[in-house]
């Protein structure tokens, strides 16, 4: 079967990282995707085979004349520069000249004659510009670009130099890629469609919801915003960002829908299970080395969505709660802005999908089955407390020995961003632990900061004295308190005022 889309995608020779976060998140639709990465002709690459590991897709070398099909990726051979020709692919050698290889503007100029609106290039990190002019053509046969964000990558040359040209469409991180190229399939040009009204248009909307809930979007970033707007505005049919807005003016609901769609997350037990198990052998045995006798283990895990992370650091550490740490006292306060995923946190209730993500012992020793659905057990729940709790807003927790903040920064600008990391290293202890996305990077306080794991941004405190004022800030709303006796889990005075904790109804 033909692709309805053919998704090309332009990596730098150390783009293998991005390449895996991407897949991580692709669903099988419909499509193919072609990866132009730059090699070296006598390297040997092992993408095939580490992208098997990542991909629910064929993964196969590109071979000369293939035809190209659906939910298959195809990689550019380490020494060949290829094409596209009615929808077949075309291999030829490089030469011996080192003048730098256009590989990505090659392959991107072909598919943008060979697929027109069916073309979508993706440009990842890279040094110099290859792509630039590939991605010209692309739009000019009315295709989709997009870019990862430059800010949040050592190597931003090629997404700048793309981003430049004013022609890409969308500025995300890779794994939230796959999300913006599925409502493109879905929606078509009336999601990209640029229209001089849509800053004028969008800032209304914001402060629509701001006054309609105490939610202000403003300080996030407007490209992730729009898109989310417009594919709720598509949703609904409407193509024009104005007509949108007047529907929201009379329609209460709709608000509290586009408000739910802005706080949408992507989470799951065990996420990057490489960096779990450091945290598990290289963190926490150390954390709890270091607690001086009756001392409470304390973190805070901010953005926690549906609970899945916060879940699944106390299993970590129930593991570890053994001989003379079996009675430690345990707090991890688990923040969000959108009270509907505490809820849903706060019950603890998963659905049996979890188990691709949770090994069968894990399952037996921390879950409890009800029907097809898991419920963590009270001996993992009750070392949680839940609470509403937005970070542009609100102080921060304080005298934390770990804190886990991931894949929520890069929604925001560079200036909030270095705001709420200035928080987030007011909260650690000296010697606390940070554990931050794959995509974040903790620039404006990295030199108070000791890496730990650079793949996996966990970073230790350095620093002693901490300054920060909360006039700025604001204290959550009361929700639903209930206090249960001092326990495991039992509440706490590491909050400038009492937070609003969310407790499970029994």
């Amino acid at each position: 079967m033909e692709p309805h889309h053919i998704i090309a995608i332009g990596a730098s020779a150390g783009g293998m990282e991005e390449i895996n976060s991407f897949f991580d998140h692709t669903p099988l639709d419909g499509v193919s995707y072609i990866i132009i990465q730059h090699l070296s002709s006598d390297f040997k690459s092992r993408m095939v085979e580490l992208l098997r590991r990542h991909s629910k897709l064929v993964v196969t070398e590109a071979e000369d004349g293939v035809k190209v099909k659906c939910n298959q990726v195809y990689l550019i051979p380490n020494n060949k520069f290829m094409v596209i020709r009615d929808g077949h692919l075309y291999l030829t050698d490089k030469d011996k000249s080192q003048a730098p290889h256009l590989t990505i503007n090659t392959f991107f100029n072909s598919l943008g004659a060979d697929c027109g609106k069916r073309a979508i290039g993706i440009i990842l990190s890279g040094l110099g510009s290859d792509g630039t002019e590939g991605i010209r053509t692309i739009k000019k046969a009315g295709g989709m670009v997009i870019a990862r964000s430059p800010e949040t990558t050592d190597f931003g040359s090629m997404p700048s130099n793309a981003i430049a040209t004013g022609l890409v469409d969308f500025i995300l991180e890779p794994e939230f890629m796959p999300n913006a190229i599925e409502d493109y399939i879905r929606y078509g040009g009336d999601l990209i469609a640029d229209s001089k009204d849509d800053e004028k248009n969008l800032g209304a909307i914001i402060s629509l919801i701001k006054e309609r809930s105490p939610l202000d979007f403003s300080d996030y970033k407007q490209t992730t915003i729009l898109r989310r707007t417009k594919r709720r505005a598509a949703h609904n049919n409407f193509v024009m960002l104005g007509n949108y807005l007047d529907f929201l003016k009379s329609t209460p609901e709709e608000v509290d829908a586009l408000t739910k769609e802005f706080l949408i997350s992507v989470t799951s037990f065990f996420r990057d299970k490489e960096a779990f198990d450091f945290i598990q052998k290289k963190v926490i045995p150390v954390i709890l080395e270091k607690l001086r006798p009756g001392e409470e283990l304390k973190m805070w895990v901010a953005g926690c969505a549906t609970g899945e992370e916060v879940y699944s650091l106390a299993i970590l550490i129930d593991e570890q709660l053994k001989a003379n740490l079996k009675d430690t006292v345990i707090k991890i306060f688990a923040t969000d802005i959108d009270s509907a995923a505490l809820m849903h946190a706060g019950k603890g209730i998963y659905s049996k999908g979890i188990t691709k993500d949770v090994s069968p012992e894990r399952l037996e020793r921390h879950f409890l089955k009800e029907g097809d659905n898991y419920r963590v057990k009270p001996s993992i729940r009750k070392m949680v407390i839940f609470a509403q709790h937005d970070l542009v807003k609100n102080p921060p927790y304080c005298n934390m020995h770990f804190i886990s903040c991931r894949n929520l920064l890069i929604y925001m600008t560079p200036i909030l961003q270095k705001k709420i990391f200035t928080m987030l290293l007011f909260g650690l202890k000296m010697d606390g632990y940070l554990f931050l996305g794959s995509s974040e990077n903790p620039m404006p306080i990295i030199k108070n900061l000791e890496v730990v794991n650079k793949k996996w941004k966990i970073y230790k405190n350095l620093e002693t004295k901490r300054v920060v004022g909360f006039d700025a800030f604001s204290l959550p709303e009361l929700l639903d308190v209930k206090r249960p006796p001092a326990s495991r889990g039992g509440g706490g005075g590491i909050y400038p005022k009492i937070p609003a904790i969310i407790w499970p109804k029994r």
